[in-house]
């Protein structure tokens, strides 16, 4: 490749790198429309393991919303921290390409007063949609988790959460 073709493939890569960051930005924002967003219209592959598989976003997008918005007693019943890590992309053309992605994850149930940590890791395809980068698939497999009891003097305290700044 020359210079230009080079340079052109790391800003695609580095585009793919913002809608994913974007996707975990979403989600801990507790924002549903972000989230779908992230995904190709329809078609999308999407498994999250113990969340359930599906051949669309749509669906994942609703249980997205159920479970980041629910409140208790006016608080948010669960608050997450996605950090993904560890980027391999390889554009296999124009228009698309793979990625691998390590995730770390902690999340705070309010209700049931636990912490859970998670690893593992993101298999995904990424397409050109309207001039955007997509997600076209999301696998997500979990390498190891464990979930902790909050002692009960423990002080959860919600910052600002929504949407993007």
């Amino acid at each position: 490749m020359d210079l230009a073709q080079r340079l052109d493939a790391l800003e695609q890569i580095e585009e793919i790198k913002k809608l994913k960051h974007g996707y975990w930005r979403a989600c801990d924002a507790k924002d549903p429309v972000r989230f779908r967003s992230s995904f190709i219209r329809s078609g999308a592959s999407i498994d999250y393991g113990r969340l359930g598989a599906f051949d669309d976003a749509g669906p994942m997008a609703d249980i997205f919303e159920k479970i980041a918005l629910r409140k208790v007693d006016g608080r948010y019943a669960v608050l997450d921290m996605h950090h993904g890590l560890h980027p391999d992309i390889t554009l296999t053309s124009e228009t698309s390409a793979v990625g691998r992605w390590t995730l770390q994850f902690r999340q705070v149930d309010t209700v049931g007063c636990t912490e859970k940590l998670m690893t593992g890791e993101y298999d995904d395809k990424y397409v050109i949609e309207d001039g955007v980068w997509k997600m076209s698939q999301c696998h997500f497999t979990e390498t190891w988790s464990i979930t902790t009891p909050l002692s009960p003097d423990t002080d959860i305290a919600e910052g600002s959460l929504g949407g993007p700044r």
